[in-house]
């Protein structure tokens, strides 16, 4: 079962079926997908995505995934699971571009690197990042990330795989 996490400013929480909104909005911005190193998916995708958290993911206890909030405010996404693209845990973050450079960034990344630490008992989280994005890429550099190898997409797009050492902080 996905737990609530706490940091000093964000509240990472379960999503919500009334979440369903925020998280398409999240979603369907397409700077924030292109810093994400993913396409921006159609609505109805989403949608799709975010009722298979609730009902999937969460149901089969499958990874951890959560809403991340502060002061109230949806913030952003952030998840920790074991895929097929990694030998081990990868790691996604996302803040609503509203909330960018604030420091919340880094703070999300704090707060799934320390519960990958705790809690998983891993020693190291990858993460995929678009090439274009420097500060994403400076906010793992900062974290002491090595950078594993560069994965081109059909339109010619770059994205970096970085793992990151758990026990840094930025």
């Amino acid at each position: 079962m996905t737990p609530t996490l706490h940091t000093d400013r964000l509240v990472f929480a379960p999503y919500r079926p009334e979440d369903e909104e925020v998280f398409v909005a999240l979603l369907r911005d397409e700077v924030v997908c292109r810093w994400m190193g993913q396409e921006r998916s159609p609505e109805k995708e989403i949608r799709s995505i975010f009722r298979s958290i609730l009902t999937d993911v969460y149901g089969k206890n499958m990874f951890d995934v959560w809403a991340v909030w502060s002061g109230g405010a949806y913030v952003g996404h952030a998840e920790i699971k074991k895929t097929g693209n990694v030998d081990g845990y990868e790691a996604v973050a996302a803040l609503v571009r509203e909330h960018w450079g604030k420091g919340l960034g880094t703070e999300l990344v704090q707060g799934l690197l320390d519960y990958a630490a705790d809690t998983l008992k891993v020693s190291e989280v990858y993460g995929m990042v678009g090439a274009e994005n420097a500060a994403c890429l400076g906010l793992a550099g900062k974290m002491g990330s090595r950078h594993i190898r560069d994965v081109v997409g059909d339109d010619g797009t770059v994205t970096k795989m970085v793992v990151i050492p758990v026990g840094v902080r930025a």
